[in-house]
């Protein structure tokens, strides 16, 4: 089946491509009712019988505005349930932060994201239909295995919000953490290095599910944290008669 070629500029700049990221950028800016495709034609410096072309309409311009620039970065499998945890966990991190390498995109999809939510046009629930539920029940599925939990426990519910909630917070503290600290995620090199330390933090959270899991199980309630500066109990040759 011989494909059909998207038409290309002389001077070889992908006519959709640039469509797709000015509308990602203007409505991320404005919002999909405050952005008309006769300003993102304009500002991509074509006509707008091209978006009916490439698109169909505004509205699909906006879903493939919202959805393939973090789906081309980013392609999230389920958690390969081969893996030892700690290498599970790495390339879960590595996958969900791989977006980040493109800088401005990035930024601009969380903000899509965020306006669809408090302002939707009605592409919410596919997101969570489609990306966040199958990727939430992966690693649910392999958390529940690796742990012996009962199936559909609560507990390894909270644990997988829990993982995925710090790949988020990256996300959407990405800002904040440019100007505190920019040296944390301003290259690629950076991006691989967190998701590394992500993988190392969420290890010990599971293994403290795992640890409260086994004390639950002997009805053992957990010990209380020793406050800082306390003295440790004597022990052995050093306690006084």
């Amino acid at each position: 089946m011989n494909q059909i070629s998207h038409p290309v500029r002389a001077d070889g700049v992908d006519t959709r491509d640039r469509l797709l990221h000015v509308a990602l950028r203007l409505f991320a800016e404005q919002g999909f009712a405050k952005t008309s495709i006769r300003e993102i034609s304009l500002a991509a410096g074509t006509n707008v019988a091209a978006i009916a072309y490439y698109f169909g309409d505004k509205a699909g311009l906006y879903r493939a505005a919202f959805f393939e620039p973090m789906n081309k970065a980013r392609q999230m499998a389920p958690p390969r349930s081969d893996l030892p945890l700690r290498e599970m966990l790495e390339e879960f991190y590595r996958c969900f932060l791989e977006p980040l390498k493109r800088g401005d995109v990035a930024t601009q999809c969380v903000q899509l994201h965020f306006r669809e939510m408090v302002d939707p046009v009605g592409v919410w629930n596919e997101v969570i239909d489609l990306e966040i539920r199958p990727q939430h029940a992966g690693l649910v599925s392999f958390l529940t295995e690796y742990l012996g939990a009962k199936p559909d426990s609560v507990d390894v519910h909270r644990l997988a919000f829990a993982i995925s909630g710090m790949a988020v917070h990256v996300f959407v503290g990405r800002e904040v953490m440019t100007s505190i600290r920019p040296d944390c995620i301003e290259s690629a090199a950076a991006v691989d290095s967190m998701a590394a330390r992500l993988a190392l933090y969420a290890e010990a959270m599971v293994n403290a599910e795992h640890q409260l899991m086994a004390q639950t199980a002997t009805k053992q309630p957990p010990k209380a944290p020793r406050a800082r500066g306390a003295a440790r109990p004597a022990t052995g040759a050093g306690r006084k008669a």
